[in-house]
């Protein structure tokens, strides 16, 4: 039994829910998402809450369960709040600017990085070292901070690189004379 699963999803004010053609979609103030649903579980609109149970006793069932209902309450999370990821940029010369539609990365390489931000994504740089990513879709802005972290990860020498905000670096003694 999943202990996650058995939590019914509150659908918040302002939020409504719609199950149609084997696809969750969820409407807010800050937007719109759907979820495509699984054929292991069940999904029920019960009034204010959506309740997320097994269709059937096999194990792909049990397994799918807490996940589903998991993504069911990021969906209800991303319209009402949204998702915001926070990277820092340590290094000298390192620096970021959000221009437009593109992110402007001095990395420490030969060439400036242009990163082109997607649809639904908003990416502002407070300052120079600093790199918010906002976004509803939760799956979508933590794929977009890793792709920007992939540019240059901090490296355990001298904590150089881009890391998410609260990261620890574990950081390495250097090679002694």
């Amino acid at each position: 039994m999943s202990r996650i699963g058995k939590k019914p999803v509150t659908i918040p004010k302002g939020v409504t829910a719609n199950i149609a053609d084997n696809v969750l979609t969820v409407k807010g103030p800050k937007g719109t998402l759907t979820l495509t649903m699984r054929e292991e579980i069940s999904y029920t609109l019960d009034g204010e809450a959506v309740l997320v149970k097994p269709a059937n006793a096999t194990k792909a069932a049990r397994a799918f369960w807490g996940m589903q209902r998991t993504l069911v309450d990021n969906l209800m999370v991303g319209v009402t709040e949204g998702y915001t990821k926070t990277l820092l940029i340590t290094g000298v010369g390192y620096r970021a600017a959000s221009q437009g539609k593109n992110l402007k990365l001095q990395l420490g390489y030969s060439h400036d990085v242009d990163y082109a931000i997607p649809e639904g994504i908003e990416i502002k740089t407070p300052d120079n070292t600093t790199i918010e990513i906002i976004g509803i879709d939760k799956q979508k802005v933590g794929q977009v901070a890793a792709e920007i972290r992939r540019w240059r990860k901090p490296e355990p020498y001298k904590g150089k690189g881009i890391k998410y905000r609260g990261e620890f670096i574990f950081r390495k003694e250097g090679k002694k004379k």
